[in-house]
C-alpha cells in the first residue's frame, strides 16, 4: 500500500524547514506545536539558554504511563555537497522523497505528526506523548534538558520509541560514546634549547600513544558484545592541531578523541587511565616549568542503550513490525538518555542510516508506508484495541 497522504504532505512541509543545527528550530517547532494543539494536545516547551531553540512535549490523554514517540528536528549541513535538487524542498522521484532530513529523521516525524488527527479520534486509555528535540546532531545536546524537564513536570512514560532510520527494523541496543578534548600546556623555547622547554606536542603524543594502546587492547582482549558489527569498544584520536613554527618548541597542543563503547563497558575506566597517565607526565613537565600541565575537557557524551527484551515497548514494537529482525547499532541515539531516566526504549524508524548526512538524502515511499502501519499499531495498542 502507498503511504498515507498525510504523511507525505507533512514530510514535504518538514523538509521545507531549514533546521540545520546552527539555525533556530523554532519555526518548525511552532508549526508542529500549533498542529498538535489544534487536535487537542497539551504542549510543554523547554527552551535553550538564549531561547533560539526548543524541545517540545505534546501529550494526548493525560495520565501515568503511556508511550513516547520521539525524534530530533535538527539536521546536518549541506555545505559542500553536490545535490541534484534543492535540499530544503522535498523532491519526489523514483518512489522516493529527497531532501535534507528526509530519512534522518523527518520521515518518522512526518508520520507521527501526519497521524495526529487519529490520536484525537482514538479513545486512548494511556497517554501518547510526542517529543521533538534540538541539537541531536551536535552530540545530543538538547535531550538532557528535555529529560530534566520531564522529571520536573512529573512525566514518567512506560516506554519510548526513537524513530531514527533503521529500515523499520527493531534496534534494541546501541553503543555509547563520548568526545573529550585534551589540552597540553608546555613551555616554548628556540629549538636549539630544548632542555629549557616543555614540548607540548611531544607530551600530547604520549597521551595519544596511550589512546592507541587502549584501542588495541580492547580490540584484542576487551569486553565482547555479540550482535554488533564491531563487537568491542573503540577509541581514536580524530583532530590534532599544534605547533608554531619549524624552529620553535611548542608551548601548546590540543587534540580531540572519542570512544564508542559497548553496553556493559565502564566508560569511566578510560578516563581514569588517561588521568593517571597525565598525572605522571605532569610531574615531569613541572620539573622544568611549574605552569605546565595536561587537562581533559568533556565535550559531550551519549549513553549506551542496553537491550530490554522483557520490556513492554520491546514486545509491542516487535509484534507490530513485519520484519522481526532485532539488531544492535554502532551509531548513538537519544534512546540511552530515556533509558537512564527509567524509560525502556527501542529505536525504529523509516529509511536507512546509509542515506543519512549525504547529498541527495532520501526515504523510500515503502518505508513511509511501513511506518504508517507501525504508528497506527501503537495508537491501537494505546486505545486498548
Amino acid at each position: 500500500m502507498p503511504p498515507d497522504p498525510r504523511s507525505i504532505a507533512t514530510l514535504d512541509r518538514l523538509i521545507g524547514f531549514n533546521t540545520v543545527s546552527r539555525n533556530s528550530n523554532l519555526d518548525c517547532i511552532d508549526w508542529a506545536r500549533a498542529h498538535m494543539e489544534a487536535h487537542g494536545a497539551r504542549t510543554r516547551m523547554d527552551w535553550n539558554a538564549d531561547r533560539t531553540k526548543a524541545n517540545m512535549l505534546a501529550t494526548f490523554n493525560e495520565g501515568p504511563g503511556g508511550i513516547v514517540l520521539s525524534g530530533h528536528v535538527d539536521v546536518v549541513p549541506v555545505d559542500g555537497q553536490a545535490w541534484s535538487s534543492d535540499p530544503f524542498t522535498a523532491t519526489h522521484r523514483d518512489g522516493r522523497v529527497y531532501g535534507r532530513g528526509a530519512c534522518d529523521m523527518k520521515a518518522f516525524e512526518a508520520v507521527v505528526l501526519g497521524h495526529v488527527p487519529d490520536y484525537a479520534a482514538a479513545r486512548l486509555t494511556q497517554p501518547l506523548h510526542v517529543t521533538l528535540t534540538y541539537d541531536e546532531e551536535l552530540g545530543c545536546l538538547g535531550i538532557p534538558h528535555l529529560i530534566a524537564a520531564l522529571d520536573e513536570w512529573g512525566i514518567h512514560p512506560a516506554g519510548c520509541i526513537i524513530g531514527e532510520p533503521t529500515s523499520m527494523r527493531l534496534v534494541a541496543a546501541h553503543k555509547g560514546g563520548a568526545v573529550h578534548r585534551c589540552r597540553v600546556r608546555g613551555c616554548a623555547a628556540h629549538s636549539s634549547l630544548t632542555h629549557t622547554a616543555v614540548n607540548a606536542i611531544e607530551y600530547a603524543a604520549r597521551v595519544v600513544a596511550r589512546i592507541q594502546e587502549i584501542g588495541a587492547r580492547e580490540r584484542t582482549g576487551g569486553l565482547r558484545a555479540s550482535g554488533f558489527d564491531v563487537p568491542y569498544t573503540t577509541i581514536s584520536t580524530n583532530l590534532f592541531p599544534g605547533g608554531n613554527g619549524p624552529n620553535i618548541v611548542p608551548a601548546e597542543a590540543e587534540f580531540l578523541f572519542d570512544y564508542r563503547y559497548v553496553p556493559g563497558f565502564d566508560p569511566a575506566s578510560i578516563m581514569r587511565e588517561l588521568h593517571a597517565l597525565a598525572d605522571e607526565l605532569t610531574a615531569a613537565m613541572r620539573a622544568i616549568d611549574p605552569a605546565s600541565g595536561i587537562e581533559f575537557i568533556h565535550v559531550n557524551s551519549i549513553p549506551a542503550l542496553a537491550e530490554a527484551r522483557d520490556s513492554a515497548v520491546f514486545r509491542l514494537a516487535l509484534e507490530l513490525l513485519d520484519d522481526k529482525t532485532v539488531e544492535k547499532a554502532a551509531f548513538g541515539t537519544e534512546a540511552g538518555f530515556f533509558q537512564n531516566y527509567g524509560v525502556p526504549c527501542v529505536v525504529c524508524g523509516p529509511g536507512s542510516v546509509e542515506q543519512a548526512h549525504k547529498a541527495d538524502e532520501y526515504v523510500a515511499l515503502d518505508q513511509l508506508a511501513a511506518c504508517d502501519r507501525f504508528v497506527s499499531g501503537v495508537v491501537r495498542h494505546l486505545s486498548g484495541a
